[in-house]
């Protein structure tokens, strides 16, 4: 079987860092893959970045997780469903065929919208998912027999706390079974509350919401992650207990290092 880094992170107890992929194409997400052993896992965002579902998250899964010898950082993949009424259960379906080991579901705000996305990642009697791709298993190395086994168990399920009323349900949704992880949304979930985004750091106000559901998911035992856009922000997120923290994007990254080197360049 593919290996699930984020997974063993998470049983271990350890901090898991990853990287944003927002652009699609084999090779870029190889390479993004392929950039450090210190990169735990990689969200696929089809929210916000110009990858589509099909077949743009098989191609980046494959990729991903054949990046290194004995398989690539763990593959999330953020569906672009958002809100309480959309319907979220396609692309959860569509997400998982392409061979994703978890999903990352934006702007959860209750727990019977947990529940429901909970149902969609798991086969019965655990859940809701049909079965049916011809490629899944072969993604993950293993028989379709085995994948059935076996997806339950190692799917990760993550919900994205991001809007007023998600934090006033916080504990009820870190409290629904099969939810793994809350995802903090540092930019909407200011912006729902009254407060300008993080630039790079979110205003106090907004730093004691965080704080407060970092704890809820912990004292539920779930894991607790949160989005940032440098390695120093990201250190001091792990010192605070974070379970999963993003790095940075691939087009941050890119942007950040084209622009450092030819500085260095026109000082010479």
């Amino acid at each position: 079987m593919a290996s699930h880094s984020l997974l063993q992170a998470f049983k271990a107890s350890k901090t898991a860092f990853g990287a944003w992929l927002t652009l699609p194409g084999t090779f870029h997400a190889r390479t993004v893959a392929q950039a450090s052993p210190l990169l735990s896992w990689i969200v696929v965002d089809c929210e916000h970045g110009l990858i589509p579902l099909v077949p743009g998250v098989a191609e980046c899964t494959a990729a991903i997780l054949g990046a290194r010898p004995g398989g690539g950082p763990s593959t999330i993949v953020r569906i672009p469903a958002t809100g309480v009424t959309a319907s979220s259960s396609w692309q959860i379906k569509h997400a998982l065929d392409g061979g994703a080991q978890g999903v990352l579901v934006p702007l959860v705000s209750t727990a019977a919208k947990a529940r429901e996305v909970v149902s969609d990642c798991r086969f019965p009697p655990g859940g809701r998912r049909g079965f049916g791709s011809p490629f899944t298993h072969g993604t993950w190395g293993v028989s379709a027999a085995e994948y059935l086994k076996t997806a339950n168990d190692n799917i990760l399920v993550m919900v994205q706390i991001e809007n007023k009323e998600a934090v006033e349900n916080v504990q009820e949704i870190a409290n629904v079974d099969g939810v793994d992880a809350l995802f903090i949304g540092p930019y909407d979930l200011s912006i729902s509350m009254g407060y300008p985004p993080p630039s790079p750091d979110p205003h106090p106000e907004m730093e004691q919401v965080m704080q407060k559901i970092l704890n809820a998911a912990h004292a539920a035992g779930k894991k607790c992650a949160i989005f940032c856009t440098s390695g120093k922000q990201a250190a001091a997120r792990a010192k605070q207990g974070f379970d999963m923290i993003n790095v940075t994007s691939d087009t941050g990254a890119m942007s950040e290092a084209i622009a450092s080197h030819l500085n260095a360049a026109s000082e010479q």
